[in-house]
């Protein structure tokens, strides 16, 4: 009869170690219920669920939640879970309960959740939906229309962030090119303004196509407005430039470019701002998000005509590929007087030809006098004996034609005169 009381005594203390805070720890827990979703705001998804009926009360509940390609995996006490995500494609959640935080704990069954993506043809829905943030000011995006719309499509373009109560919608849409476009302001609240997203759809208001959606960091695609140049001076055959960057930025979140033209060569040379020169004393020091730039040997009677722009940096922001526009060019510097050098260059060439004709016509004479022109012996013979050509005897004709009209003429003034005489 021992033996028998030896193995109740074995089975209690089995018993004892089944029902213990410890073998609670390992137990696999019931699965969660009530798993549903929603979308909240334009793009963000939220799953909620309960806790799993007829758990153990020992038990501290944690749940364990990932989307369907595994990522995003999370261990929490909260019975809620969020997500900012484009809703053109299906998304999944998985939940599943546990007693602790050890992901090598065996979770309970599986509760999957999907929201799938609107309604309508996707060849309807736009295309290459594009939006930049403009010097963190105001929003633009643009789109192409979808191959199965129609050409008279009204679109619309629907926009929210945190810092909004509601979504708002684009008002001014217009056409650029084959692109539609819409801008639309961004209000800044708190420091925190740029790690917001924003949720932007684009559908048209008769509800035939597909919508688009797009989540957009603030962090990302920002181009910056132009700076401003404040100071531009030499000092000891060293050019100092000193501008002022955009709004909203801080000076450290910005790479700058400096173009200089030179007047001499014609050429602009841009230099890469890389270290920020604004300690020198020369600039000023009381100017708030400044840059400076500092270009030593510069040449004397030249003009130099500088610009400035600038882009985000990865310090600050997720790209650094959208440079603003540049800044309005400002010139300093003097040329040396070049109208002399112009007078010359239209003077002295008329000079030149001048005395080339007037050396020439010198030449010439001074050739006749010294070499004289020799007369022709034969034309001497010629004439002397009567040998003459056509031009003599034309003027041999000319002189008795002369003449006879002479003699003529006498003998009719004497004739007049006696018949006077005679009266």
């Amino acid at each position: 009869m021992a033996r028998p009381a030896r193995l109740c005594g074995l089975w209690a203390l089995l018993l004892c170690a089944a029902v213990s805070p410890g073998a609670a720890a390992t137990e696999v827990q019931p699965p969660v219920t009530n798993l549903s979703v929603s979308v909240e705001n334009l793009c963000t998804i939220v799953w909620t669920w309960s806790p799993p009926e007829g758990a153990n009360p020992n038990c501290t509940l944690r749940y364990l939640s990932h989307f369907d390609d595994k990522q995003d995996k999370i261990i929490a006490p909260e019975t809620r879970r969020l997500k900012e995500v484009p809703l053109n494609e299906k998304i999944c959640l998985q939940v599943a309960s546990q007693c602790s935080t050890n992901e090598s704990e065996k979770p309970s069954a599986v509760r999957r959740k999907c929201i799938s993506p609107p309604e309508g043809d996707p060849e309807s829905a736009v295309t290459e939906l594009q939006c930049i943030s403009h010097n963190l000011s105001y929003m633009k995006c643009s789109w192409l229309p979808g191959r199965n719309t129609s050409p008279d499509t009204n679109y619309t373009l629907y926009y929210w962030y945190s810092s909004l109560g509601k979504v708002l919608q684009c008002e001014n849409i217009y056409k650029e090119g084959q692109r539609m476009s819409c801008s639309f302001k961004l209000t800044k609240v708190d420091s925190s303004f740029e790690q917001h997203n924003i949720q932007i759809m684009v559908k048209d208001t008769a509800g035939k196509i597909r919508p688009s959606f797009k989540i957009v960091s603030l962090i990302s695609r920002v181009k910056p407005g132009p700076p401003h140049i404040k100071n531009l001076f030499f000092k000891n055959d060293v050019l100092f430039v000193q501008w002022k960057n955009p709004q909203n930025f801080s000076s450290k979140c910005l790479s700058s470019e400096v173009d200089v033209k030179n007047s001499q060569s014609g050429l602009h040379s841009p230099f890469s701002v890389e270290e920020d020169k604004c300690q020198n004393s020369e600039f000023d020091q009381n100017m708030e998000g400044a840059g400076c730039f500092i270009l030593p040997g510069v040449l004397a009677d030249t003009v130099y005509t500088v610009r400035v722009r600038v882009k985000t940096n990865r310090l600050c922001f997720d790209d650094n590929y959208l440079w603003s526009n540049w800044s309005e060019a400002l010139s300093i510097g003097k040329e040396s007087n070049s109208t002399f050098y112009i007078t010359m260059l239209l003077i002295i060439p008329v000079i030149v030809a001048g005395a080339i004709i007037v050396l020439l016509l010198y030449l010439k004479r001074l050739k006749i006098i010294i070499f004289p022109p020799i007369p022709d012996p034969g034309k001497i013979f010629k004439e002397m004996f009567g040998d003459q050509n056509d031009d003599t005897l034309h003027w041999k004709k000319y002189d008795i034609y002369e003449k006879q009209s002479k003699e003529e003429t006498d003998s009719v003034v004497l004739i007049e005169n006696l018949k006077k005489a005679a009266q």
